[in-house]
């Protein structure tokens, strides 16, 4: 089982987006066996999502990417767009490979979960985004982006050319799915640091989080689509 939050903080307060009750169930049943995990809410369109993540303001929402009235693309993209603090959205699929998947991430996801996934990983993921990290599976958004990305640019992206060598650095090992922490150690820098580094990359590829910089990474030109 996955390490649980320290026991003086209160729970994660988290939202089920998905059109099929018996999902919904299950992810509720599997999240609050957990002390430190708490379902606030839960929601049948994408059209429900919206108001009611905006009432509530939870922690995390798991969001199906197809939904009924409005997807869960759409969906993402209304909370990010209207929420001074919006929570993290992880969105939920049933094939990994998906079009729906990649145009969620471009729109601020912070990640995605298969259905199919083990309670473990599903815990494990809540938990992960909801300290800020993003939910990356680098062989996933490689062959999401050769799959749905644009076609490439004759020309790299502007932004490209102002990344410094450590930020470039920074950025490759973000495509591989390295945790802060792991990056500190393969480039001999501290925490800290590392911190600063991703700030920079964030900021120059026009990115809301870590997920988001390496599709940039991929759409520009950084990182061959084909590697």
């Amino acid at each position: 089982m996955t390490a649980a939050a320290p026991a003086d903080r209160p729970p994660l307060r988290i939202v089920l987006c998905d059109d099929e009750r018996m999902v919904r169930t299950a992810l509720r049943v599997i999240l609050e066996a957990e002390t430190d995990l708490e379902v606030v809410g839960e929601a049948a369109t994408g059209a429900e999502a919206v108001p009611l993540v905006r009432s509530l303001a939870p922690d995390v929402v798991l969001m199906d990417v197809r939904m009924p009235e409005i997807d869960g693309i759409r969906a993402t993209e209304q909370i990010l767009a209207t929420m001074a603090e919006p929570p993290r959205i992880v969105v939920v699929t049933t094939f990994e490979n998906d079009a729906h998947v990649y145009d969620a991430l471009r729109a601020g996801a912070v990640g995605f979960l298969l259905k199919r996934a083990d309670p473990d990983e599903l815990i494990g993921a809540v938990r992960l985004v909801a300290r800020g990290d993003s939910l990356l599976f680098p062989a996933a958004v490689r062959s999401l982006a050769a799959t749905h990305a644009s076609a490439p640019t004759p020309v790299a992206a502007p932004w490209i050319a102002g990344l410094t060598g450590r930020e470039a650095d920074v950025l490759r090992l973000m495509a591989t799915g390295l945790s802060n922490h792991e990056m500190s150690e393969r480039l001999g820098v501290g925490p800290q640091t590392v911190k600063t580094h991703v700030a920079s990359v964030l900021t120059k590829t026009g990115s809301r989080d870590r997920t988001q910089a390496v599709i940039a990474a991929y759409e520009g030109g950084f990182i061959m689509k084909n590697r």
